[in-house]
């Protein structure tokens, strides 16, 4: 029964269209576990950075702040530092320009943001992927199905044989072709609702935290929980 029904008789019966959509529905189910092991091992290394995030807070000036933070240059807490304190130093050391229109405040935001949407791009990219197959998947693998319906019936028409165990076959095997179509979008759908909210979560931290970091570049303090200005972080030591 098996060399006459299944995936490996469905490929050797079936003509190069069949073929085709077999082979796009494995390229799209290839693509597809990439991204989600890809960007799920990215969004554990991101946790453990917001983590250490917290220690920075704890530190007695930025030099050993940014210790802690690590040297990895993918590390989005540590390049919200950097941004900000290259932000501030340009915007206090600079000559007259078009920036200076805008106080510091103003001008730390700017950069801070442009930061996060540049590392927002970054953590989101690749979701087009599973988002694409998780919408077509089932559409590919519904027209492998009837495709392979069409030509089923053909042939049993051209041999005149009707019974339920002529037609059973055929139509079984070009029904593979949706549940195919399935077993790849339905991965790429629940990979891509784990991820954005793997992202949201980061992201949400990485706000906080850049907000935190514009009033001590700002203020010389990072602003507590209830919205005052805490003083337990030193101001910055000049030349920093």
């Amino acid at each position: 029964m098996e060399s006459q029904f299944g995936i490996a008789h469905v490929w050797t019966q079936g003509d190069f269209v069949t073929r085709a959509v077999a082979i796009i529905l494995l390229a799209m189910s290839v693509a597809s576990w990439l991204v989600i092991v890809i960007k799920a091992l990215d969004i554990v290394k991101f946790k453990k950075y917001a983590k250490t995030a917290q220690d920075f807070w704890h530190s007695a000036d930025l030099a050993t702040g940014l210790e802690k933070l690590g040297d990895d240059k993918q590390n989005p807490f540590r390049f919200m530092v950097l941004e900000g304190r290259e932000a501030s130093a340009h915007h206090r050391k600079t000559s007259a320009h078009l920036h200076d229109t805008l106080d510091i405040s103003d001008w730390v935001t700017r950069c801070l943001r442009n930061g996060i949407n540049e590392f927002t791009a970054r953590l989101q990219s690749g979701l087009a992927i599973l988002a694409s197959v998780g919408s077509t998947a089932p559409f590919i693998g519904l027209f492998g199905t009837v495709w392979g319906i069409y030509h089923a019936l053909v042939a049993i028409g051209m041999s005149g044989q009707s019974s339920i165990d002529k037609v059973a076959g055929p139509i079984g095997e070009a029904l593979i072709m949706t549940a195919l179509g399935l077993a790849v979008a339905i991965p790429a759908v629940l990979g891509y609702n784990a991820l954005v909210r793997g992202n949201k979560g980061i992201l949400n931290a990485l706000n906080s935290f850049a907000h935190d970091v514009h009033a001590y570049f700002v203020t010389g303090a990072r602003v507590s929980v209830d919205g005052q200005v805490s003083g337990n972080v030193l101001p910055l030591k000049k030349g920093a």
